[in-house]
């Protein structure tokens, strides 16, 4: 975090002329319903003396979240018979533009003199309650029990450089090409007092994507996601917009218990209010809910760490969850089981060749390598393809002293093989591929996967060959490949992919090596030996549901719900 002298300095910044239309776009208005299903939530109740608790709502906007909190803040003084003056803390908004600080102090002062506060002390508490400046570069707050709002939605390279730069600076979660959002949610979570909780409307990539995972760090390590609101389909705001938005509620506690909920386009108010009463009832009651217009779970805990959360249906997460809890990871030390890409060269051009014979190096120079064609009938059919290897066993570069053809080979596409990147930093290693090549992989048996397929795909290569880099590959010293890739093939283990991986146009799914090795999978020693054969045979034949029902039995798994 910046000093406060910086703060100071960075809260300063004039609000550019440039900067405002951005955040006009940026302004995305929130349905009434919506609103008082996250005061719900959030327990910032009239039931409760609301003049003792602090909420703080970072972007007023024109009062879609103040009014609701005014309201309720009304109502708790009526009930615990508490004077307007004792609020003078209990309320603290901002926003940037000037006509929406008075747009909002105009609602809150109508808001209490239509319930008999005067109007001198209703405009002195609406003048300190909301204030034009900039949430993220506020510096100095006291302790918030409640964090509300709909953040903006401006891309942080829309910002001006100044005040992007100040915003980097007082937000280390904004990394990368991220969203000004994700430092609402950083300087949000980081008032909270314990126990205190935020709950956002708001577009739910920094869940999976790259820059989010700061954001995601920072809550897996100190806070309790209680909740999460999947509403891409919900008419959520006044106008359309492609947000992908999500409720998620986020208290300052250690992680407990989660629920998830995925909503659809006919989820409303009265909906809304079915879910919290379900959500809020006694933990050891029904685990799960479906209706018509949504479908939630509660979780033992939510998803930890910096890599991508899943995505996928609340009943689908459980599974996911449950799994995650009672089985390792497909890459295990114990069972020497390791997740890999092929080689990169940076110019296949050069280094790859489908007429070896064409190609004047010495013989132990061409590598048969293994292409993505090679495996799509199911089974490996090498084609005949060879990478011109410049790597000798050792691991180090093989000198053209020693290999003369390879060498006048190399020298004959320098040109090209310089102005790679790669050998712009090394320029003395300017022959070199961009992956190393692990003589040890050729011989091995591995399972290798396409990067981009519709289904999980894996097949075996019995050994001899080497994975170009649109291949990932799976080895194992203690797997039967055969019995492991029975399991790949099932919907199971497909099931961590769709949660996790990146979706391409029509549904492809990316097959990375960050995504396989979420897979869990048993050991394999606990494998009965009526499954083994099964899945081994499910393999063979290429039977997704033969090995989707031996490896529900593996897993311990009823069935695999949608």
């Amino acid at each position: 975090m910046v000093s406060q002298g910086l703060f100071d300095e960075l809260s300063s910044l004039p609000l550019t002329e440039s900067l405002q239309p951005v955040i006009e776009h940026g302004e995305v208005f929130t349905r009434r319903w919506i609103v008082e299903l996250i005061l719900d939530w959030v327990g910032y109740t009239p039931d409760k003396d609301l003049t003792s608790a602090v909420i703080v709502e970072p972007a007023c906007g024109g009062g879609a979240f103040i009014g609701p909190i005014v309201e309720r803040l009304i109502a708790s003084c009526q009930v615990h018979g508490r004077s307007p003056l004792d609020a003078a803390d209990a309320v603290c908004s901002f926003d940037l533009l000037d006509r929406n600080v008075r747009s909002s102090r105009d609602l809150t002062i109508r808001l209490m003199t239509e319930n008999g506060w005067d109007m001198p002390d209703a405009g002195k508490l609406a003048g300190k309650w909301i204030r034009q400046g900039d949430f993220l570069l506020q510096g100095a707050y006291g302790g918030a029990d409640f964090v509300v709002g709909n953040p903006p939605y401006i891309r942080l390279e829309d910002v001006p450089e100044a005040r992007m730069k100040a915003y980097r600076s007082s937000c280390p979660t904004m990394g990368g090409r991220a969203d000004v959002y994700v430092g609402f949610y950083e300087v949000g979570l980081r008032i909270l007092r314990p126990g205190g909780r935020l709950g956002f409307i708001c577009a739910d990539r920094w869940m999976r994507n790259q820059y989010g995972s700061r954001l995601r760090e920072l809550v897996s390590c100190s806070f309790n996601v209680e909740a999460v609101l999947t509403m891409h389909d919900v008419d959520a705001f006044f106008e359309q917009v492609s947000a992908y938005p999500a409720i998620t509620i986020i208290q300052s506690a250690p992680q407990g218990t989660s629920v998830v909920a995925d909503t659809t386009s006919s989820f409303g108010a009265d909906e809304a209010i079915l879910l919290r009463r379900w959500a809020g009832r006694e933990r050891n009651e029904e685990t799960s809910i479906r209706t018509p217009t949504f479908h939630a779970a509660r979780l033992p805990h939510w998803f930890a760490g910096t890599d991508s959360w899943p995505a996928a249906s609340p009943a689908r997460l459980a599974i996911l969850e449950d799994l995650n809890d009672r089985f390792p990871c497909l890459e295990d030390g114990s069972t020497g089981t390791r997740v890999g890409i092929g080689v990169a060269t940076g110019a296949d051009s050069v280094f790859i060749t489908a007429e070896p014979e064409r190609v004047d190096v010495e013989d132990d120079r061409l590598l048969p390598l293994a292409m993505v064609r090679d495996i799509t009938g199911g089974s490996f059919s090498w084609t005949g393809t060879h990478l011109v290897n410049p790597w000798g066993a050792d691991g180090q570069l093989v000198d053209f002293a020693c290999y003369p053809r390879l060498g006048r080979y190399f020298r004959r596409h320098s040109g090209q093989l310089r102005a790679r990147h790669i050998a712009r930093k090394q320029p003395a290693r300017w022959y070199k591929t961009i992956d190393k090549v692990d003589h040890q992989l050729i011989k091995r048996p591995k399972l290798l996967f396409p990067d981009m397929k519709a289904n999980i795909h894996p097949v075996l290569d019995p050994g001899g060959c080497y994975p170009h880099h649109n291949l990932y590959y799976v080895v194992s010293d203690t797997w039967d490949l055969r019995v492991l890739g029975g399991l790949l093939l099932s919907r199971v283990a497909e099931a961590f992919i769709v949660a996790y991986a990146v979706k391409m146009r029509g549904g492809t799914l990316r097959f990375q090596a960050q995504y396989l090795r979420r897979i869990r999978v048993p050991h394999p020693d606990t494998i009965s030996e009526t499954d083994t054969v099964a899945l081994r045979d499910a393999f063979e034949h290429r039977d997704v549901d033969a090995a989707t029902d031996a490896a529900l039995r593996v897993f311990n798994l009823a069935n695999l719900p949608d």
